[in-house]
């Protein structure tokens, strides 16, 4: 019989079952905002939105700090987390410097001294 033990990415939240059904309502959420109508009501009230799909307070609160990695850290999928970034045209870029803890420019700046090497 395999072994259940998780895999362990140091500084990776590994999206799996168990995060899975931790972020269905996030994701789920996130999800509905393929609907410009549900983008809409999303941004008159954030925090009702979150209450309607009923995320706990760990996810209310990455959604309306926006902190990816606290949505991560909550059961997000980086993929349904990307529609919810798309509302504040927020790119991978932003998303790559909150990650890393710099500004954008400074992630920028990055990538471009990274391309040279």
């Amino acid at each position: 019989m395999a072994s259940k033990t998780k895999r362990v990415i140091p500084g990776t939240t590994l999206f799996d079952g168990d995060m899975a059904r931790k972020g269905y309502a996030l994701n789920k959420m996130c999800f509905s905002f393929n609907s410009e109508e549900n983008r809409q009501e999303f941004l008159k009230d954030p925090a009702a939105y979150c209450d309607k799909f009923g995320l706990n307070e760990q996810q209310k609160k990455a959604v309306i700090s926006l902190q990816v990695l606290d949505m991560l850290d909550a059961g997000g999928n980086a993929y349904f987390i990307a529609k919810l970034g798309g509302i504040y045209k927020l790119d991978m870029q932003d998303v790559g410097a909150q990650q890393t803890g710099v500004t954008k420019a400074e992630f920028q700046a990055k990538l471009v001294a990274a391309g040279r090497e």
